[in-house]
């Protein structure tokens, strides 16, 4: 009985049966556990000069691990974010290795046991109201896909959709009659519907009007220049574009590195600056813990300042003062002025 494990005896049955239906991810999340995995194996195929397919478990030490997130970070100049990602697929694999095959669990354990890099913690960048209007002031109804374009601006700014919300958005999602309002699919799957404005569902109402898709039963709603849905990739550049137009007119944006996850950071300021429980914005933005929202809290210095107005400051009076000099100093400095006293007598 040989006592090692190729690696590629686990691969089917982590992907396709634990991630897929034991643990029901995402496509998205899993295709990013497969590129962790598969930078890891050809990383150990190269370093220890041996074909992916000969690799096995046995082979995956803390050592070869942590200089594998040691190479994501240097040599491929990834962020520590995203060092922490890699991590988190490589412990979820050892998990199930470890469930598959108890032999491992010293093993598994010890590489679950790495921990995870401290990350610099970043401010929120978002977009005021001037910033906001300037990039929709700079959308070009007139031209080839300006009514697209206008659309997904105040769409992205009215739900504080994710941009992969915003790719998988279908016609059947949007109600566009009476009181306008969308269907979005968020993260681990979970529904949330959000009221449009009136002028949302009019700019979506003119953009759907003349939109011709490349397939006749196309059903997403965002298309790109040829007809086909766009991707995630396709939106930044689009709301790039548009920030980069709107600098010469609004100056601040030129320090900005806007994207489409600053109109949803945008979109969470805008709705706790008008007042609105931070419970309920947690609950429009589809957050799956409200800590995730009070990020947005910790950065509105305006919203602070409102709060230190409703608390008035202590006044100084003579109670405080002698409330800041206790009777034990008194004594002391009493002390003080009776050895002075001795020493002047002798």
């Amino acid at each position: 009985m040989s006592s090692s494990h190729p690696v590629a005896r686990f691969m089917d049955g982590f992907f396709h049966q634990y991630l897929a239906v034991i643990r029901g991810l995402s496509d998205k999340t899993i295709l990013a556990y497969r590129d962790a995995i598969k930078l890891l194996l050809c990383f150990a195929a190269d370093r220890l000069k041996r074909h992916v397919d000969k690799l096995n478990i046995e082979d995956f030490g803390e050592r070869l691990i942590l200089a594998f997130l040691d190479h994501v970070q240097k040599q491929r100049r990834c962020s520590t974010r995203t060092r922490n990602a890699r991590l988190a697929a490589i412990s979820t694999f050892f998990n199930f290795v470890g469930r598959q095959q108890p032999a491992l669990l010293p093993q598994c354990h010890a590489v679950r046991g790495i921990p995870r890099k401290r990350e610099e913690h970043r401010s929120i960048d978002y977009l005021d109201a001037r910033e906001v209007q300037a990039m929709m002031d700079s959308v070009a109804p007139a031209a080839r896909t300006g009514l697209r374009d206008q659309a997904l601006l105040l769409f992205l700014f009215n739900t504080g959709a994710r941009v992969q919300e915003c790719v998988d958005l279908r016609a059947g999602d949007l109600r566009l009659d009476g009181q306008g309002q969308v269907k979005l699919l968020g993260k681990g799957k979970k529904e949330r519907a959000c009221p449009l404005w009136p002028e949302t569902v009019e700019a979506i109402r003119a953009y759907l009007a003349p939109r011709s898709a490349a397939a006749p039963h196309e059903q997403r709603v965002f298309l790109n220049a040829n007809g086909r849905p766009m991707t995630r990739f396709g939106i930044r550049y689009i709301v790039q574009q548009y920030a980069r137009r709107a600098a010469p007119q609004c100056a601040s944006l030129r320090k900005k590195k806007v994207g489409p996850h600053t109109w949803r950071h945008s979109t969470a300021m805008h709705l706790l600056q008008a007042g609105n429980d931070i419970n309920m914005v947690s609950y429009w933005l589809g957050h799956a813990n409200t800590t995730t929202t009070h990020a947005y809290v910790e950065i509105d210095m305006e919203m602070k300042r409102k709060m230190l107005e409703q608390c008035s400051p202590p006044k100084s009076t003579s109670a405080q003062r002698r409330w800041q000099r206790p009777k034990t100093i008194q004594w002391l400095e009493a002390l003080s002025k009776g050895a002075e006293l001795c020493a002047v007598k002798s």
